[in-house]
């Protein structure tokens, strides 16, 4: 039977694992090249395994086959029953546009075992969720369509996107991208989520399982909700922050001064969406000396000393 992912780290220690899907050429050549260094660095430091789904998890010609990113659920029962040798007790699934602080903490110590850990994109932010999504659209239409509506789907209440879908209304909305659970107690529970829906299910996401993984998560009280900082949303960050990298004016080769910017603020960030603001994380270039990752380690070193103000008067610091 052919193999269906690629361990690139194994991880002895822990049996953590960050698994992410890259199905086809494309997208596992995309992966390897824009985030594989930056997450294996991750992943060592924090003696986590890597793996990568390489291969769809279900035949396509099965009636409840759906597109890779519904497949997500299919991952902890498909290592739950493989014969190889790999022991995997926690699983953060991960989407392939994500970089990693080099700072960033342990995300497996932040999980509840019992629950399914997840990241809000409506709450707990640190900017107005509505007020940042109104810059996003205001921007894109001056920047990059005329057509782009400032009224859309994109301002959907919680109320009418679960109705939307015929679905119960739940509290809250996390994004699919990234969530962290335990193998064997969710197993079972993913894999008969997945089953529910056929091949010609329908989202508002073109098909994807965002709003159906948040029903289930949330109807049956398994959510358990993280800081922000574990999926900030580049999207957002580049409408409240950064609007000048809207311009065609080359300013992308500066991007990657405001994304190193970003990943000292946050943990992982995540490049969600298919404008041109999620292309982003098409770079190799960050923190790629030993100077800005030295620079960085002090920092976090620095951060976790204690202070006492104590006034030492004034000082020629020339």
């Amino acid at each position: 039977m052919k193999k269906k992912y690629k361990v690139y780290l194994k991880s002895d220690k822990s049996s953590n694992y960050l698994i992410t899907i890259a199905i086809g050429k494309k997208y596992l050549l995309s992966w390897k090249k824009f985030a594989l260094k930056n997450w294996l660095q991750y992943c060592k430091k924090n003696s986590l395994g890597l793996i990568v789904i390489t291969d769809h998890l279900i035949d396509k010609d099965n009636k409840f086959w759906k597109k890779p990113t519904w497949q997500k659920f299919l991952i902890a029962n498909y290592f739950y029953n493989l014969k190889d040798k790999i022991t995997i007790n926690n699983i953060c699934y991960i989407d392939t546009d994500f970089f990693i602080s080099p700072i960033a903490p342990n995300i497996f110590n932040f999980m509840n075992k019992k629950k399914i850990s997840v990241v809000s994109m409506r709450n707990r932010l640190p900017y107005p969720y509505l007020e940042v999504r109104k810059k996003i659209a205001f921007y894109r239409k001056k920047y990059y369509s005329k057509k782009y509506p400032l009224d859309s789907s994109l301002f959907i209440s919680l109320k009418d996107l679960y109705k939307h879908h015929n679905l119960k209304v739940q509290k809250d909305e996390a994004c699919a991208g990234l969530f962290i659970f335990n193998l064997k107690k969710f197993q079972k529970k993913f894999k008969d989520w997945f089953y529910l829906y056929d091949k010609d299910i329908y989202s508002i996401t073109n098909s994807g399982d965002q709003t159906h993984f948040n029903f289930h998560v949330q109807n049956e009280k398994l959510d358990y909700w993280i800081d922000y900082k574990f999926q900030t949303s580049w999207l957002y960050e580049m409408a409240w922050n950064y609007p000048f990298l809207y311009e065609k004016k080359n300013l992308h080769k500066y991007a990657n001064l405001f994304l190193e910017s970003t990943l000292l603020k946050c943990y992982f960030l995540h490049f969600a969406g298919s404008w041109p603001e999620s292309n982003f994380w098409r770079t190799n270039n960050l923190f790629n000396t030993k100077s800005k990752i030295s620079l960085l380690n002090n920092l976090k070193k620095y951060l976790k000393t204690k202070v006492k103000g104590k006034p030492v008067g004034m000082k020629n610091f020339n």
